[in-house]
């Protein structure tokens, strides 16, 4: 896939590395290059050793060199990789990568081939682009916050950084669009992805919403404010399920098949606004419905009758689940300290390549093999 291809990861944190294991992941050589003490994710929330939960998720599969980007000797170590490189990908705060010479302008005067991927907070022009960016900002000046939560309760983030998650995705698509252009015209690029930018595309729909309907989204918790049943959580014999039927005919299907097809002719809910209006009286129906299934069988029977449901699942039975019943969809991350971890593969295949194991790298672990190839480059000329 992109054997061959060298790429440089200065990143920390999420957005950029996110990134750079996308394309270890299909095989790219990824150099992580962290600053003394290792990028910061390697220790958040985290003791134990240098790879805690953060760095495992976003960093299998590449190799580690620590360079000291403040001494002239490093520097140069680092101007030497980029000069073989394909891609960078950097997600440092507003002027660190030029402080350094190691800016997009800079580098890619030098080298037009290069592709240069940058991640900013708050976009890489006009009065807000030297503020500092985190997923939570961007989660709450998108409006993201607003929505999310329950009607009587404060605006809640999101319970993951999606906005990170996203963005470092987002990036790995703008890099493989500008290897291919570069690959008819032979020009490099630079590829920027902020913050903000990525959650409000996230919430596309609800712009459109905003403007067609003349007013902001509610918050609801769960539910969808103009729609029902449509992700609602219902309560069955064992634990709860999401249910989304908000068709008329779909609707009608969840009512047959559980048993009260009259309840689709029900005034109350004959059709979605009545649904919407009385959305409490429906979730009671439902729940009876169910308060004899356990929630797989529940599952069992919407599915088979084309109604769109899931279990809520705790997230250790969700993993349990998925080496179970998708064992080829995982791969195995060993770490230092003889920790093995399974975790989600890349959740895309490309000609039905198995996914491929891949270790953590121990900080710097790879620094005297990656010098030793420089080395032979500076030598290849006159070899």
């Amino acid at each position: 896939m992109l054997d061959g291809l060298r790429v440089l990861d200065f990143g920390q944190f999420i957005a950029a590395p996110s990134a750079g294991q996308i394309l270890a992941d299909l095989r790219a050589n990824v150099i992580k290059i962290e600053p003394p003490g290792g990028d910061a994710s390697r220790r958040s929330g985290w003791q134990a050793d240098n790879c805690g939960p953060m760095f495992s998720a976003y960093n299998r599969g590449k190799r580690s060199i620590v360079l000291d980007l403040r001494r002239a000797e490093d520097r140069g170590v680092a101007l030497d990789l980029v000069r073989s490189a394909d891609v960078l990908l950097q997600n440092a705060r507003p002027g660190v990568m030029e402080k350094y010479g190691l800016g997009a302008a800079d580098l890619r005067e030098r080298y037009p081939r290069l592709i240069y991927g940058s991640v900013s907070g708050f976009g890489h022009s006009g009065p807000a682009a030297a503020r500092l960016g985190l997923d939570i900002a961007a989660q709450a000046e998108s409006g993201m916050m607003s929505m999310n939560g329950d009607a009587h309760a404060d605006p809640t983030r999101v319970g993951f950084t999606v906005v990170d998650v996203l963005a470092g995705r987002t990036l790995a698509t703008g890099v493989l669009a500008a290897l291919v252009r570069r690959g008819i015209t032979g020009q490099g690029a630079h590829v920027t992805v902020s913050l903000i930018d990525v959650a409000a595309d996230a919430l596309s729909q609800q712009w459109a919403e905003h403007q067609l309907l003349d007013a902001p989204p509610s918050r609801c918790g769960n539910g969808q404010a103009t729609l029902a049943p449509a992700a609602d959580v219902v309560a069955a014999a064992d634990g709860k399920i999401v249910v989304s039927a908000y068709l008329q005919e779909h609707f009608e299907r969840l009512c047959a098949c559980l048993g009260r097809p009259g309840l689709a002719q029900d005034p109350r809910f004959h059709d979605n606004a009545s649904r919407v209006a009385n959305r409490t009286g429906l979730l009671e129906e439902l729940a009876g419905m169910l308060a004899d299934l356990s929630v797989e069988d529940a599952c069992t029977r919407l599915n088979k009758a084309g109604v769109v449901c899931g279990v809520v699942r705790e997230l250790g039975n969700a993993m349990d689940r998925a080496a179970a019943t998708a064992p080829e969809r995982l791969v195995r991350v060993p770490s230092p300290g003889n920790r093995l971890l399974r975790m989600p593969a890349l959740p895309l295949t490309i000609d039905h390549a198995t996914p491929h194991d891949a270790a953590l790298p121990e900080l710097g672990q790879h620094g005297e093999e990656i010098l030793a190839e420089l080395a032979r480059q500076e030598m290849a000329p006159w070899g």
